[in-house]
């Protein structure tokens, strides 16, 4: 049993909290580097290639949702994690420690959320596919129709299946970071000193 629980720990919940703790630290370590060589003002423009680059990610999820046809699933679901991440990091500096923004602040926790979100669903979404494969390969080893793998695995078919669906909470919080990203892009534009 403790040899299940270390690999679980090493394989789905370390790498989820690394992944986390990477995106803030390399987030820390680039704002400090632009306050330590007296260019915090690039920072204040981070927010344009970081939205950009998560737009980018999307075309992942238009693909899931076959609005476009072209592309690799596999291929943009890597894109995907890799251009959100790195647009999340850019906001994260832009947003740096500045909490007069009440509404920038809204979008930055709701783009966390789903950062923690998405990672939940692939680690966990991962994790319960190997776990239905090694089970149902075990049965077929033991000689173990399809049908009778079929039957056996059901319940476990079932969850699978339901963990699937953790897309329907990961959209909606999706779909809140990108209200309140538009509504603090408007503002900017509605409050910025042109002259």
């Amino acid at each position: 049993m403790s040899g299940w629980r270390t690999s679980l720990m090493s394989r789905e919940v370390i790498p989820f909290y690394l992944s986390l703790a990477l995106l803030g630290g390399a987030a820390l370590a680039l704002d400090a580097l632009l306050h330590l060589s007296g260019m915090v003002w690039i920072g204040r423009y981070l927010g344009i290639p970081g939205v950009l680059l998560i737009l980018a990610s999307s075309g992942y999820s238009l693909r899931k949702r076959k609005l476009i046809n072209s592309g690799n699933p596999a291929t943009l679901l890597r894109w995907h994690e890799s251009l959100a991440w790195a647009g999340s990091l850019l906001i994260l500096v832009h947003a740096g420690i500045h909490f007069n923004a009440i509404l920038a602040w809204l979008a930055v926790w709701a783009m966390l959320i789903n950062i923690a979100s998405g990672l939940t669903g692939k680690f966990l979404l991962g994790r319960s596919r190997k776990r239905l494969e090694a089970t149902r390969a075990g049965l077929r080893a033991q000689g173990l129709s399809s049908e009778e793998v079929d039957e056996r695995t059901h319940w476990d078919s079932l969850t699978f299946d339901a963990v699937k669906q953790w897309r329907v909470v990961h959209l909606p919080i999706t779909l809140a970071f990108a209200v309140l990203a538009l509504a603090h892009i408007i503002a900017i534009f509605l409050f910025w000193g042109w002259k």
